[in-house]
């Protein structure tokens, strides 16, 4: 039985290794890894309204278009240089519900705070889309180390020719 979306973000938020087998595994949970990507390009746009009508249609816009991105280059990075063994589904649901932490940043809109609570939860889906990609490819930790290091940086060259996309 699949898990409902909200069981399957807390266990993503709590890096709970078995709720990114399950949704890796489940074809049916590509809809609610978009889902939760949609809740935190919101949780996002709301947190940024202190820094301005940029970062809130900036936050907005992008998240899902980066999200497939990301699970596109992490998927050839990883499968084609690391010898993983994933599908662009797999890492598009894995990576999808490891963005699930970022719904705290609607708490950015709190003054003073913002920064540090957009520090955090940065920090927070980092680590949860390292378990991620971990175990959508299958492989060991250095494997996973190197494919998000080349991803980023195959992602930065990609930005620097077009501009806004990434």
């Amino acid at each position: 039985m699949a898990g409902s979306l909200v069981d399957r973000m807390m266990g993503a938020a709590f890096l709970n290794v078995a709720t990114y087998e399950e949704v890796e595994h489940d074809e049916t949970a590509t809809g609610q890894a978009a889902a939760v990507v949609a809740m935190v390009a919101v949780a996002t746009a709301i947190g940024g309204w202190n820094f301005g009508i940029s970062a809130v249609v900036g936050g907005a816009v992008s998240a899902l278009v980066k999200w497939l991105m990301w699970a596109g280059i992490t998927y050839l990075v990883g499968t084609m240089l690391f010898g993983g063994t994933a599908t662009w589904g797999e890492l598009l649901r894995t990576l999808g519900f490891a963005q699930a932490p970022g719904v705290l940043a609607v708490l950015a809109i709190i003054p003073v705070l913002g920064w540090f609570v957009l520090l955090g939860v940065s920090v927070w889906v980092a680590v949860a889309a390292f378990i991620a990609i971990r175990q959508a490819l299958d492989i060991s930790n250095g494997k996973t180390f190197l494919t998000v290091l080349v991803g980023f940086l195959v992602s930065m060259v990609l930005s620097g020719i077009l501009p806004g996309s990434l």
